[in-house]
């Protein structure tokens, strides 16, 4: 099975994206549950009380998906897409928890990370941190109300850090500012053939329309 990741920062539209490409390539799709993550609501409003729990929990729910996605596989789907990676979670953990917090959190997770599959493409939607914002604000949930630019800034650079960190994999940053894949058909296929491109080589490919 072919596995690819869509990632991006708060607001970048990369659950659309994927959900869109799974849709239309008839690919098994594995999406993120944040919205059940009783912790989300609570560290929006008070971060350095709930930075450490809420990061918990993420990690161990999404190495419970995507192990139980990656393992077991499907006889209908040669193509497996998720809206996120493992990785996410200490990209963000990161930027979080206080330094001795993220001590404790990076020993646990690299205990786990070592049995989690890489992608074979990580494409990354780009977008400048203020446009973000405002996608944040007009899809309107409350708890999410208060991120700031800092904070997405923040996000960013952990994801850059990432990247340049793991040379012999395939990254692909496809900077969507210039186009609305939504709503414009024409977008949408033009970041489906580039992704679909066989023709990407190891490290960080960068794409824009």
């Amino acid at each position: 099975m072919r596995y690819i990741v869509i990632e991006g920062n708060i607001g970048a539209g990369k659950t659309t994206l994927a959900k869109m490409l799974a849709g239309d390539l008839d690919a098994k799709v594995v999406l993120e549950q944040f919205s059940e993550n009783p912790f989300l609501p609570k560290f929006y409003s008070n971060p350095q009380r709930y930075s450490f729990p809420l990061e918990l929990s993420f990690l161990a729910e999404r190495y419970k998906q995507l192990n139980n996605e990656l393992r077991t596989g499907t006889l209908f789907n040669s193509l497996l897409i998720a809206d996120y990676y493992f990785m996410k979670s200490l990209i963000f953990a990161g930027t979080t928890l206080t330094s001795d917090e993220y001590k404790l959190y990076r020993q646990i997770f690299e205990i786990i990370y070592s049995s989690v599959p890489f992608p074979d493409l990580y494409v990354y939607l780009h977008l400048p941190p203020q446009r973000l914002l405002d996608n944040i604000k007009k899809r309107g949930r409350d708890y999410e109300q208060s991120i700031t630019l800092e904070y997405l800034n923040s996000i960013q650079k952990g994801y850059f850090q990432f990247f340049r960190q793991h040379p012999n994999s395939k990254f692909l940053i496809i900077d969507t500012s210039n186009i609305d894949f939504v709503l414009n058909r024409d977008d949408f296929l033009k970041i489906k053939a580039v992704i679909f491109d066989e023709t990407h080589k190891k490290g960080v490919q960068r794409v824009s329309f």
